[in-house]
C-alpha cells in the first residue's frame, strides 16, 4: 500500500481493532454459563447460553486471525496485494474492510 501515512493510520486502526477484539475475547469467557450453580433450575437456559457465548468467541478469534493476517503483511510489505491473483486490491475496497485479503474480482468469484 503507497505511503508511509496510510500505513500508520491502517496499522493502528487495526491495533485499535485487535485490542477491542483481545478484550471482547477476554469478557466472552464471563458469559460461557460457568458462572451458574450446578443446581440452576433452566440447565437448558445455561447451556443456550454457552452455545451463544462459544459462537461468539468463535467469530471473534477469526476476526482477530484477520486482523493478525493483516498485520503481518503491512510488516512483510504484501499489505493490499491481493492474495489469490498478486494485483493491488482497491483502496476503497481497504478503506471499506482493512483485512481484506482478495481484490474485489477475485472475492467475487469465490
Amino acid at each position: 500500500m503507497p505511503g508511509d501515512v496510510v500505513s500508520t493510520d491502517v496499522r493502528a486502526a487495526l491495533e485499535a481493532e485487535r485490542a477491542e477484539l483481545l478484550a471482547e475475547l477476554s469478557g466472552v469467557g464471563d458469559k460461557a454459563g460457568d458462572h451458574y450453580d450446578a443446581n440452576f433450575a433452566d440447565s437448558s437456559q445455561v447451556t443456550a447460553e454457552r452455545g451463544e457465548a462459544e459462537a461468539l468467541a468463535s467469530r471473534l478469534r477469526a476476526t482477530l486471525a484477520d486482523v493478525e493476517r493483516a498485520l503481518t503483511k503491512l510488516d512483510d510489505g504484501t499489505y493490499g496485494q491481493c492474495e489469490q491473483c498478486g494485483k493491488p486490491i482497491g483502496e476503497a475496497r481497504l478503506e471499506a474492510m482493512p483485512t481484506a485479503r482478495r481484490c474485489i474480482s477475485c472475492a467475487s468469484k469465490r
